[in-house]
């Protein structure tokens, strides 16, 4: 237990932030006894054990005695350094603020979750129709591919010219290519589905060993391919995929319930409306990012895995 300490410390660091810096109309009516006070705070003892249990997964009647004091301080310094935060208004502007806020924002999302889901747990019908659904949307097949990234269609095609002369392909990858996968010889490994379109098509027409003979443009250059090999995309078995298809169901209830929250209430944009010293669109201009190189290609996204 000893040596987790540390990252306890983390733990009540950010409790004992969120304790001290929320506004206290909003904290809980805890009314059970102090544990401690800090310059006249009270630590409440439904507080210490919440915390005792978030770190630890037990109460403090299950830990030594030497464990639970540790903890105590624990909770102290962090009580402590928010006090410090409060009194140099770091918990009212800048970053502090707003990392505040978005916690508490993420806390009552989780919780209101948590109660509007405890009875609308998903029926096994519901969740076989989730899967059954993406599964018939999967694509059949995988490919491992290489890619050669350019900025331009003309260069992209000088590269082809060069792969016809007999110049492999991971050496032009390495000297030409705008991807960091250049390192690797252009492999970006196995693609399924969520790439553009465009490569996919390409892929598919190819046969194991091939380059395109016609670059791919996409929203990041030009792309030169070539398909290592493919393979048979599997879908994993319902009974292995049912957590997560549980999950993303009930993740769209909730997004209903969200949803209705939304037609009802009130709301009034007014993001890009006009304001005082320039207009909307010279405020998204000056909070633009600068613009780099053309970024990697993107990787495919999680999907189901397949069977090797």
């Amino acid at each position: 237990m000893t040596t987790h300490l540390p990252r306890l410390v983390l733990l009540a660091v950010l409790l004992g932030a969120l304790s001290a810096c929320a506004p206290k109309s909003s904290a809980p009516a805890d009314t059970s006894p102090p544990v401690a006070t800090v310059n006249g705070q009270p630590l409440t003892r439904g507080f210490f054990e919440f915390y005792v249990k978030t770190a630890t997964g037990k109460t403090s009647a299950e830990l030594s005695p030497e464990i639970r004091n540790r903890l105590l301080d624990n909770l102290i310094r962090a009580e402590l350094v928010a006090q410090e935060a409060s009194k140099q208004d770091i918990d009212k502007s800048g970053d502090s603020a707003y990392l505040l806020e978005l916690s508490r924002l993420n806390v009552l999302e989780q919780a209101v979750s948590d109660r509007y889901l405890k009875d609308k747990k998903p029926s096994d019908a519901e969740v076989r129709s989730e899967y059954e659904t993406e599964i018939a949307g999967m694509p059949k097949t995988e490919y491992h591919a290489r890619h050669i990234l350019v900025a331009t269609e003309p260069f992209a095609e000088k590269v082809i010219q060069r792969l016809e002369r007999g110049e492999k392909f991971e050496d032009l990858a390495k000297a030409e290519s705008m991807d960091p996968s250049k390192s690797n010889g252009g492999d970006i490994g196995w693609l399924r589905g969520g790439m553009p379109p465009e490569i996919m098509s390409a892929l598919a027409g190819l046969k194991p060993g091939e380059y395109a003979k016609k670059p791919v443009q996409t929203q990041y250059g030009w792309h030169v391919l070539q398909l290592v090999e493919s393979r048979p995309l599997t879908p994993p078995p319902y009974e292995q995929a049912k957590a997560r298809f549980e999950q993303i169901v009930e993740a769209k209830k909730f997004k209903s319930y969200m949803d209705e929250l939304m037609r009802d209430a009130k709301v009034t944009k007014t993001l890009d409306q006009p304001t005082a010293g320039g207009g909307a669109g010279a405020a998204a201009a000056s909070a633009a990012p600068a613009q780099s190189a053309p970024p990697a290609a993107p990787a495919a996204p999680a999907a189901p895995a397949a069977k090797p």
